[in-house]
């Protein structure tokens, strides 16, 4: 657990266990909020994936005295060849201080922990995050550089930009694809 101070909120960003689970129904309002509001998809997910996430320990969660403020979940491809840090939402109210960059940076340090020879890649529309990615050592790819898991790509078909994926045969989208390749060096 890592307490910090946002101005002068204090919060805490930690690895999710079964205890955070009363907070999985806010999470999935909140990423749908966040994907209204935008115009742009987040895979549409249920509290019970969420839950099972963080009962399995592969999710990040920052409060901010017991309010979630932020999240994000790791999602393993082809056998743990590639894993995907997904979801990342941030209230609202606490957006342009820095939060996500922690949270991703948590959840990028948890999974190169969990699987260290993984592929870890995401899918943004998002400047933001892009910059976060890049920091962190990713670098803008193909598509065809992803995984091949056709429930990964399946997963897209709650966005609002899925048709344009469709169209282009999986090879283009509105996202821009993103990769850490741990075989590479920076």
């Amino acid at each position: 657990m890592e307490a910090r101070k946002l101005g002068n909120i204090s919060y805490q960003v930690e690895v999710t266990n079964g205890s955070h689970t009363m907070y999985a129904q806010t999470i999935v309002d909140m990423m749908f909020d966040a994907a209204q509001k935008r115009g742009t998809g987040i895979s549409r997910r249920s509290p019970e994936y969420v839950m099972s996430k963080m009962t399995n320990n592969q999710a990040i969660i920052a409060t901010d005295n017991g309010k979630v403020i932020g999240f994000c979940y790791l999602e393993t491809w082809q056998h743990g060849k590639y894993v995907a840090n997904s979801g990342l939402i941030v209230h609202e109210n606490y957006r342009g201080a820095g939060l996500a960059g922690r949270i991703k940076t948590a959840a990028f340090t948890l999974s190169r922990k969990e699987y260290p020879n993984a592929k870890i890649f995401g899918l943004t529309t998002s400047s933001a995050v892009m910059k976060i990615n890049s920091d962190l050592g990713y670098r803008p790819v193909t598509f065809g550089e992803l995984t091949g898991d056709k429930v990964f790509w399946k997963d897209c078909q709650s966005c609002v930009n899925h048709d344009i994926l469709t169209r282009t045969e999986h090879k283009f989208c509105l996202c821009t694809g993103m990769l850490f390749n741990p075989n590479k060096k920076k």
